[in-house]
């Protein structure tokens, strides 16, 4: 399974992806899930995917091939004019090859789904977010849905509803989705660290601060124990239950 998040603030776009993959059990294996593009003082472009490997490695594959096509095909993914345009391509790349997939495979259109989060800004435009289907369509985030999560999504919600503001600062930004990100890893074994994330700023117009967070990391670990913590004190600091009482 996965877990990515991208997430719109007003000084611009951070995402988080984990980077485990699992066939089973005995099958768990470290992929990374977020790539990005740029033409410096031009445009930079995050994607992270989530859904089954080989199309999105397919997917990625040809998206970066066709960046080096001439442009005579159509413009490519350092060629596309707009944000928009660029979710266009990355949903078309999705729907072709999840269709090439589904030609040679038994149950294919559910085996090669994929979904997959883009972002970034071209010069001109203003930084832009989108949450892409396997059917190769799309929504745009906007204020009033700033974020969005695909794969393993259900455990982490309740933390970015409940603590999400616009102007966060970048740290506090990613300090909300490693809280996130430490709800969905205690309740689901499919996903896990090494977390990778991009930090782009607002009008940057090239890649930002990219790291990885690894096993044992001394802040994720401070920020998952305090975060129990402060769960349980808060838990003890509610009104305690009373039964009604009873009557004859």
């Amino acid at each position: 399974m996965t877990y990515c998040v991208g997430l719109m603030l007003n000084k611009g776009l951070v995402f988080m992806s984990d980077t485990r993959t699992n066939s089973g059990i005995d099958n768990i294996s470290t992929f990374r899930k977020m790539f990005t593009w740029e033409v410096p003082g031009e445009r930079a472009i995050t994607l992270m995917t989530a859904g089954n490997l080989a199309t999105t490695q397919s997917v990625v594959s040809l998206l970066e091939e066709r960046s080096k096509e001439p442009a005579a095909r159509q413009p490519g993914i350092l060629e596309a004019k707009s944000m928009f345009q660029v979710a266009t391509l990355v949903g078309n790349t999705l729907k072709e090859v999840i269709a090439t997939h589904a030609e040679v495979g038994q149950r294919a259109d559910a085996t090669f789904n994929a979904t997959m989060i883009l972002g970034g800004q071209v010069a001109g435009g203003e930084p832009r977010l989108f949450l892409i289907y396997p059917e190769g369509n799309f929504i745009e985030a906007s204020f009033d849905t700033p974020y969005f999560q695909i794969g393993e999504t259900k455990y982490g919600r309740p933390i970015l509803v409940r603590a999400y503001e616009p102007d966060l600062s970048f740290e506090a930004a990613i300090k909300l989705l490693l809280v996130s990100f430490d709800s969905t890893i205690k309740a689901n074994l499919s996903v896990s660290l090494p977390l990778d994330v991009h930090v782009y700023r607002r009008d940057g117009l090239k890649i930002g601060r990219q790291f990885r967070i690894q096993q044992n990391d001394p802040y994720f670990e401070e920020v998952s124990s305090g975060w129990g913590i402060a769960l349980r004190d808060a838990f003890g600091h509610l009104p305690d239950f009373t039964f009604p009482e009873e009557t004859d």
